[in-house]
């Protein structure tokens, strides 16, 4: 290893030589690989957003089995099942609580604006925590109030105002479903894909506000199970007592449920992966321009090294040594320009974009490996080519 790394401080960079003596166009490569790694950092992290923002809710249940209704897709597109399998669920020896949970979208009028949008609704028992969410813990005792519900601070849309007011202790009403609402709180979970904020409110004000929903079909059941039982055993049982119409998910199969469908059942997610793939295709474009414009330019040299007895493989090596160069000077200003439109677009769409060690590392390696594609496919000429040829 230490002759490999002496061999190599005494070797000529000349992929280093070469690029630093046409500096416009080293300068016009790494724009290239800066826009190429711009795209692939701008996927990944709408991608990523995608996943955390839609299950920022599940991830905050109290519960250590969720039921679904067996159509249900995903929170936005969720069917009931009947309150009965709730009670059948407290029959099942090691289960702690089976609580409800309402779940919908209403329009409702914004307070600041006054403009109907539409709004994520929770119906929840006022009486037992259901999110490990301090902020909501602390107000249960609002939502009791008729018509009182509790407001995502995080949601996206103009709202500046209507904070303020409600964090001074200002009362702030509004409508939704032509129902006059009050909101006595405030708590933060963010905007998603699949919603602009969200509502929280009791079970009770939620079925005196959406009078279509029946009180026995209930959106979510939340299990809690009684220390030191085995989970899977629980889950198990549940299966085989209860019916079809529902599902019995852990919470972590919850959100891999919620993720699955958009990764799988919507178009963005494929829209996203399809992004990054484009990204990668047009870096590997520009960078062959490039390093194959390089090749050509320099053929008589390169022939000159083969005629003096080097092989292709140290021609390669070569080509290769300024394809990682580019690499490496190109991820730089690429990732720097990804972190400002991380910040401004965090700002304008209260999405969770930030950028991750793992990403950053990811975006390195694909940038490597599609300046490598590049140099491999400008160097096939030159490895077939006869030296005398080239004269």
């Amino acid at each position: 290893m230490i002759g490999l790394i002496q061999q190599l401080q005494r070797r000529t960079p000349l992929g280093w030589l070469q690029l630093n003596r046409e500096k416009n166009r080293l300068l016009v490569a790494l724009s290239g690989i800066a826009f190429a790694d711009v795209l692939m950092f701008m996927q990944f992290g709408f991608q990523s957003a995608l996943y955390d923002s839609n299950t920022r809710l599940h991830r905050s249940l109290l519960a250590d089995i969720v039921l679904i209704g067996a159509q249900t897709r995903n929170l936005q597109r969720i069917s009931t099942f009947s309150r009965r399998r709730l009670y059948q669920a407290m029959d099942v020896p090691g289960v702690k609580s089976a609580e409800a949970m309402y779940v919908s979208n209403m329009i409702w009028k914004n307070p600041q604006t006054r403009r109907e949008t539409e709004i994520l609704v929770i119906g929840v028992n006022p009486d037992k925590p259901t999110f490990d969410i301090p902020e909501v813990n602390q107000q249960l005792s609002a939502i009791k109030l008729p018509y009182t519900v509790l407001f995502d601070r995080g949601a996206r849309g103009e709202y500046q105002q209507t904070i303020t007011k409600i964090a001074q202790g200002q009362t702030v009403t509004t409508e939704i479903e032509k129902q006059t609402i009050t909101i006595q709180g405030l708590f933060k979970i963010g905007a998603s894909f699949g919603a602009d904020g969200t509502l929280i409110t009791s079970d009770e004000n939620f079925l005196r506000l959406f009078n279509r929903q029946q009180a026995y079909n209930v959106s979510l059941g939340l299990i809690q199970l009684q220390p030191n039982i085995d989970q899977q055993q629980a889950i198990a049982t549940l299966k085989a007592h209860l019916s079809d119409d529902v599902k019995v998910l852990t919470r972590q199969e919850f959100i891999e449920f919620e993720n699955d469908f958009w990764r799988r059942n919507s178009p963005i997610g494929f829209i996203f992966n399809l992004g990054v793939s484009m990204g990668f295709s047009v870096g590997v474009i520009l960078v062959y321009q490039v390093l194959s414009t390089d090749v050509n330019t320099h053929a008589k040299e390169y022939a000159t090294f083969k005629a003096m007895g080097y092989g292709n493989f140290y021609l390669l090596g070569v080509v290769f040594e300024q394809a990682v160069i580019l690499a490496m000077l190109g991820f730089i200003p690429g990732m720097t320009v990804s972190l400002g439109l991380y910040y401004l677009t965090c700002n304008a769409t209260n999405l969770p974009m930030y950028m991750t060690a793992v990403r950053a590392f990811q975006v390195l390696i694909l940038t490597i490996i599609m300046c490598g594609i590049s140099g491999a496919i400008a160097t096939r000429k030159l490895q077939s080519a006869d030296p005398a040829d080239m004269f």
